[in-house]
């Protein structure tokens, strides 16, 4: 008789969906979230990140290519998310990959400078987790690098160099993607190979009013339903509601 073969598992911190996946995220691995504007991606994001730190002293670092970090301090700060202090104490560094892009200077102490290169942004990487002995890191999102970087080619060349140091970093991360109007996740026709697995938001409208849901479509290694689970965003962060149909 075959050994039960029982994986470390990452506990996402996000109600409802840490049971849907058996305990969470296999440790080292990444998990695309894709999903169109307004799905809460960022906010998922951000979410397992602080849950990481705060409930299990697992240090994160957050690579944001499209909002500014003071944007994304400000609107952590909505859900009672400190992101300064967290950082003030050495559990969480931003890499600001968003202003070099708009063409605005930065101060942050983490940014890339020199316009988009990827190897920069590999070096950040590698530094940041390194310095604070990282465990989790969220690269949100691989559509905000397609704007530096026109070649689809050298994109993908980008993701599966970035994909392949998390993975030696021994990190459990989170990239996030738009999704397309055809309701694929893939963008790049790579983001499938470089993910463990794979979560889809949703923001449809039923009965007269927008209502939230996620899939999660891929999980390696994880048994896992293929319903669509209804979440809400709370004042607390998001809230995933296995129990209930849509």
């Amino acid at each position: 008789m075959e050994e039960e073969i029982i994986f470390d598992r990452v506990k996402t911190g996000i109600p409802g969906l840490d049971g849907i996946l058996h305990g969470g995220f296999i440790r080292g691995n990444n998990i695309l979230v894709s999903g169109s504007a307004g799905t809460g991606k960022t906010i998922m994001c951000l979410q397992y990140i602080v849950s990481g730190i705060m409930n299990y002293n697992e240090p994160g670092v957050f690579v944001t290519s499209e909002e500014l970090p003071y944007e994304l301090r400000r609107e952590a700060l909505q859900f009672g998310w400190d992101l300064k202090k967290l950082e003030e104490e050495g559990k969480l560094i931003i890499i600001d990959a968003a202003s070099a892009k708009a063409g605005l200077p930065t101060d942050e102490k983490y940014a890339i400078k020199r316009g988009f290169e990827v190897n920069e942004l590999a070096e950040q990487i590698y530094t940041a987790v390194n310095q604070i002995q990282a465990k989790r890191l969220v690269l949100d999102s691989l559509s905000g690098l397609d704007i530096k970087i026109n070649d689809p080619q050298a994109l993908r060349v980008a993701i599966f160099k970035i994909s392949a140091l998390l993975r030696e970093l021994g990190v459990t991360s989170i990239m996030t993607s738009e999704m397309l109007e055809d309701h694929s996740f893939s963008r790049y026709g790579v983001e499938e190979f470089i993910a463990q697995g794979v979560i889809l938001l949703y923001l449809k409208e039923q009965d007269g009013e927008l209502r939230r849901s996620l899939i999660v479509l891929k999980m390696r290694s994880t048994a896992h339903s293929l319903r669509r689970y209804p979440f809400e965003i709370t004042s607390l962060g998001i809230v995933v509601m296995p129990g209930e149909e849509i």
